[in-house]
């Protein structure tokens, strides 16, 4: 991380996070708004738009920053590497690209979103930005988001022994895959933030933006996707650093 200024860091997770939440928040509400041509369409298109927009931020972001564009990345990386300084300047880059990413996928669904005037019509639309527990449990919730998170960071790092996929630029596309992978498997109890930012920006994002008949920002859940996440990002650091 210390060989990137800190305006790269910046700008590259700036916009490589937004890039990343543009096409989340942008499948969500592609399959979950009513008057959307792919309305309906399932988890599996969620997955997949995830994992493409993991590997469109990635790869903008990392001539600059190294495309991190999730703290628990970050985080993983640091324990890893002992390299803590720059740690603040991410994140605090990540919640603002997640927090703009969010906007642009509001915006590009505005009038969708405007048809939730229509009280007949309305429906909840947190879950077009941050996550939602198919079974509000707090424990099990975070147990799900830390092995979730652990199973993303572990192979990330483990990644960066295989000298091939960094020379071929073929790394990025692997940890888009992993992402999808993850989705459809241990995505179902809590819509797999695994990453603190991808969840914060966008709730923060939903809580502001003028949105008729939104409904609650979910304020007391906020701490799961956030806390699970970090912790998860730490744990798979500290497996490798024991493993390998």
């Amino acid at each position: 991380m210390d060989q990137f200024s800190n305006g790269d860091i910046f700008a590259g997770e700036v916009i490589g996070t937004a890039i990343l939440i543009l096409f989340g928040a942008g499948v969500n509400a592609a399959v979950n708004l009513r008057f959307s041509k792919a309305a309906q369409s399932g988890w599996i298109v969620i997955a997949f738009g995830w994992g493409f927009g993991v590997m469109a931020g990635a790869y903008t972001a990392a001539p600059l920053s190294g495309g991190h564009i999730n703290p628990a990345v970050t985080l993983g990386i640091a324990a890893d590497t002992g390299q803590w300084s720059k740690v603040p300047l991410y994140i605090v880059s990540q919640i603002l690209g997640a927090f703009v990413g969010a906007v642009l996928a509001w915006a590009a669904y505005y009038a969708q979103f405007q048809a939730n005037a229509d009280k007949e019509l309305a429906q909840p639309t947190l879950g077009n930005f941050s996550t939602i527990p198919e079974v509000r449990s707090p424990a099990a919730n975070l147990a799900t988001e830390i092995i979730a998170t652990t199973v993303l960071v572990l192979p990330i790092l483990a990644f960066g022994l295989t000298e091939g996929l960094g020379e071929s630029g073929t790394a990025v596309l692997v940890v888009a895959l992993l992402v999808v992978g993850i989705g459809l498997s241990l995505g179902g109890p809590t819509g797999y933030a695994i990453n603190p930012a991808r969840d914060l920006g966008p709730r923060l994002a939903h809580q502001v933006l003028p949105i008729p008949n939104k409904g609650t920002s979910d304020w007391g859940y906020a701490w799961v996707p956030v806390v699970g996440p970090a912790i998860g990002g730490l744990l798979g650091a500290g497996i490798f650093n024991l493993a390998f």
